[in-house]
């Protein structure tokens, strides 16, 4: 599947897609949904791509792959038994004030001492916003480890190459597809007047 078109339409066939007006775990509205916890449903579908980012990731000799629950750390639990090395997962601990990039999430207190000078590999299924991303970097900076890149099956958007990129990164994804997200003061579904639909 060398055409990223095809590549890009295989890996949203894995997950259902719709189209409308939605709030964001980032705090952002969005005209996308993907129902994440479709792309677990057959392992055996999902394979190739796991495989695939696992090859992305490999040259960045992680020491260990961390993703945050739910879908990010089922991918990233995946890709780290292909590369041969360590898991860790971090989890939300907060939903935020309401504000952008709100959310919070923590490692695991067991993991936190372990993770000390590691090189470690963050992978998520899809980043949008890259909230899950976003506050998982903070975990590992804060436990002192060494992120080395930000992988992800789905890059939607020009956002997760803006975070990679603020955190002196490289992102690594198996498909892009073009989406725009848009913080509610501004977001022009809101001045049109379309409720928020909360999947």
């Amino acid at each position: 599947m060398s055409n990223p078109t095809d590549t890009q339409d295989a890996v949203l066939a894995l997950m259902s897609a719709r189209a409308g007006h939605f709030p964001l775990e980032s705090g952002h509205h969005g005209e996308l949904w993907l129902e994440l916890d479709a792309l677990f449903w057959e392992p055996a579908a999902l394979e190739p791509f796991a495989n695939r980012l696992a090859e992305l990731i490999r040259p960045h000799a992680p020491d260990v792959v961390c993703g945050p629950l739910v879908g990010g750390a089922y991918l990233g639990q995946v890709v780290a038994t292909r590369l041969g090395v360590r898991f860790c997962h971090t989890e939300r601990t907060s939903a935020g004030d309401g504000g952008l990039y709100a959310a919070t999430y923590e490692l695991p207190r067991a993991l936190d001492a372990r993770l000390a000078g590691l090189r470690v590999a963050v992978v998520d299924d899809v980043v949008n916003a890259g909230s899950a991303v976003r506050a998982t970097l903070a975990a590992l900076t804060r436990a002192d480890a060494r992120p080395v890149a930000l992988g992800a099956l789905l890059a939607l958007g020009t956002t997760p190459a803006a975070v990679a990129a603020s955190a002196g990164l490289p992102l690594e994804t198996v498909a892009t597809r073009r989406n725009e997200i848009f913080e509610p003061e501004h977001c022009p579904l809101c001045v049109k007047g379309e409720p928020l639909q909360r999947p």
